[in-house]
């Protein structure tokens, strides 16, 4: 038995999608809107709402505070250190020695050149504070007793895919809308992870249960250029979009120019200074030693036009969605 705790969310349906609902079993705080069958309550913050069944091989993490906008933000550390150490000792309690625990590539911090897992950690917000003390709970619960036990660190770059609504689905919007205007010169890449991708990786961890601690950076390759992505997604929709470039600096001027709308108004605009420069910024991680032992069922272009497929070329009347930065 596989007992994935916060699978409710994007990542987690998916694990579950691909695993089996008779092979693994939900916790969450959330209800699941696809596998209430298979699903149980779970507060990781408060210790006897854990009750993983004691017949567990194997426990995914992925339970988390990630977005930009928490509050107040001691609920990153509340959940993502605190909940950590809870479910560990949960762990203990059970003799479950088999743990994948979701990180995230946030713990490298801003403007990091193409880091690799060894690189130093340098993180800037709290969600990456909070991530990269989970991570050190956890190399010293390994390290107190390491016998038998098999740890992976997933450190995944933004995820994507069906039903997904964040920064990558935003970007995907403007681009197939037809009206997109490129900023800058379009040569930055993006390093990106598709989520089919993402979830085969956990679960050939799983299936591995290697000895020993193991972390690794995940973003599918290669990375893209904006201008390789956007003809990507104008080839996928038969769409002819603008070539007109817009100068970086034209581009931040206008960025400014919204967020004084924004504070003018007291709405939250989706363009903005913020957006423009993370646009144009290379944001690359190298997931070298990902790749030398795992084969992704999809390349990043496959997962790409998959999401275009479900989202805007023959979109689903439901609306089960997952919000995310």
């Amino acid at each position: 038995m596989i007992s994935i705790v916060g699978g409710s969310g994007f990542v987690g349906t998916r694990l579950i999608s691909l695993l089996g609902k008779s092979n693994c079993f939900n916790y969450d705080k959330n209800r699941s809107a696809f596998f209430p069958s298979i699903s149980s309550f779970c507060d990781i913050r408060e210790r006897n709402s854990i009750v993983i069944s004691a017949k567990t091989c194997a426990v995914v993490l992925l339970a988390a505070e990630h977005r930009d906008d928490v509050a107040p933000t001691s609920l990153y550390y509340d959940v993502n250190v605190e909940g950590t150490k809870n479910v560990l000792s949960k762990m203990d309690e059970l003799g479950i020695k088999n743990l994948i625990f979701t990180s995230s590539v946030a713990v490298y911090g801003l403007n990091k050149i193409n880091p690799i897992e060894g690189h130093p950690i340098a993180p800037f917000n709290h969600y990456g504070k909070s991530k990269w003390q989970a991570e050190k709970l956890i190399k010293e619960w390994y390290e107190k007793d390491p016998e038998g036990k098999s740890v992976t660190i997933i450190r995944p770059t933004v995820i994507f895919g069906e039903r997904n609504r964040g920064n990558v689905f935003n970007l995907l919007k403007q681009i197939s809308s037809g009206k997109f205007l490129m900023i800058g010169k379009g040569k930055n890449k993006k390093s990106m992870a598709y989520v089919g991708n993402v979830v085969a990786f956990i679960k050939d961890r799983i299936e591995k249960n290697e000895p020993g601690y193991h972390v690794y950076n995940y973003a599918d390759k290669p990375d893209f250029t904006m201008s390789e992505l956007s003809a990507i997604i104008e080839n996928k929709m038969n769409l002819s979009i603008p070539k007109t470039r817009i100068p970086y600096r034209l581009g931040m001027l206008g960025g400014y120019v919204f967020d004084l709308l924004a504070l003018v108004t007291r709405k939250k605009l989706s363009i903005s200074s913020v957006r423009v420069k993370k646009f144009c910024a290379t944001t690359q991680f190298d997931a070298t030693k990902a790749h030398s032992i795992f084969n992704s069922p999809y390349t990043l272009e496959e997962g790409l036009n998959k999401t275009l497929e479900f989202e805007f070329i023959n979109p689903k009347e439901d609306d089960v969605l997952f919000y995310s930065e």
